[in-house]
């Protein structure tokens, strides 16, 4: 199934049912006085959390949600039913905007400051659009100065609105880097993870995860110089890498430079959003089995005049991989 992070959807809740005009008969009474119920109320639109970051690709040829209507009242001072509820999944990390408030609609009873609304959390379950209330039956009106009254009211029409949902990954650690600098091997390494391999560009489309330990990783595709304006797989994935607590920046020991490679990729995330550049991160050095061991002393002590920490791997090393996934698990505990 094909990543989808982004989709426009149209999303209307129910309208209420009518309020009805009904008399009550009993026996031996012509009339015995008003027995209208009041309509059901609209069903409303809501939006839960899942832990399933393809959720939205199954929305790729459904783009319209529509709640059920409430029924109408019924004779004998019953009530109508309350019409049927939409309940929308989507993924950890969804943001919803209103983009029907944008142009100047009325705020929502869901949302009424027309507010981002966030899903951080799973089985978070938020009202996005109020279904309408129901109608009033004659029996409502009904006084000791209006013994037989005439009056009904209609249901209320439902909200209605149309949404943009974005993704942005929510992940303890996000791995980044060139394309082929080995980071989808190391997430299958670190977390048994079932990510693309092979020995060409942009191997990875999608983004990955994968659970180490307690903490979730998140393979972002690879960024080239130009990404933050849309070069190679541009800023598609780059807002993934937002909402990480750390980066594992994978460096790949077959390039010739790779402080260069370092600095790129550095560049690309300040020029996208320069939080990104403020957040903790730890170099990995892949593919040591590739390179003698003169060249791994020589990156690593050239890297190490940009950051703090730097570590060697080689996917290959079971051992190495070991001692970088018990390393990595007591960063990400420390933070």
């Amino acid at each position: 199934m094909a990543f989808i992070d982004e989709i426009t959807i149209h999303a209307r809740a129910g309208r209420g049912g009518d309020g009805v005009v009904r008399w009550l008969h009993e026996k031996g009474k012509e009339f015995s006085g008003a027995a209208g119920g009041n309509g059901g109320a609209g069903g409303s639109v809501w939006v839960r959390a899942v832990r399933d970051i393809h959720r939205l690709a199954s929305y790729r040829h459904v783009k319209e949600f529509a709640a059920g209507r409430g029924e109408d009242g019924k004779r004998a001072s019953r009530h109508g039913r309350d019409g049927t509820d939409v309940v929308i999944e989507l993924p950890i990390g969804s943001i919803i905007t209103n983009v029907s408030a944008e142009r100047g609609a009325a705020p929502t009873r869901g949302n009424p400051f027309n507010k981002k609304i966030i899903l951080t959390q799973e089985d978070e379950q938020v009202l996005l659009l109020a279904g309408g209330r129901g109608g009033l039956g004659n029996e409502h009106f009904k006084a000791s100065t209006n013994t037989t009254p005439y009056e009904w009211t209609p249901g209320k029409e439902g909200e209605e609105a149309d949404f943009l949902i974005e993704l942005e990954l929510v992940a303890d650690a996000g791995l980044i880097g060139f394309p082929n600098a080995g980071k989808s091997s190391l997430l299958n390494a670190l977390t048994h993870a079932r990510s693309k391999v092979a020995h060409y560009a942009f191997t990875t489309l999608d983004p990955a995860l994968g659970a180490m330990e307690e903490f979730v990783l998140a393979d972002i595709p690879g960024l080239i110089e130009g990404a933050a304006r849309g070069k190679g797989l541009g800023v598609k994935f780059l807002r993934h890498v937002r909402r990480t607590r750390i980066l594992f920046h994978c460096i790949s020991l077959e390039l010739d430079d790779v402080v260069a490679a370092y600095k790129t990729v550095r560049a690309e995330l300040a020029a996208f959003d320069a939080v990104l550049s403020t957040k903790a991160e730890v170099c990995i050095l892949t593919k040591s089995d590739m390179v003698p061991p003169e060249k791994i002393q020589e990156a690593q002590a050239a890297l190490k005049k940009h950051v703090a920490t730097v570590y060697v791997v080689s996917i290959l090393d079971d051992a190495a991989v070991k001692h970088l996934r018990d390393t990595l698990v007591h960063v990400l505990r420390s933070l």
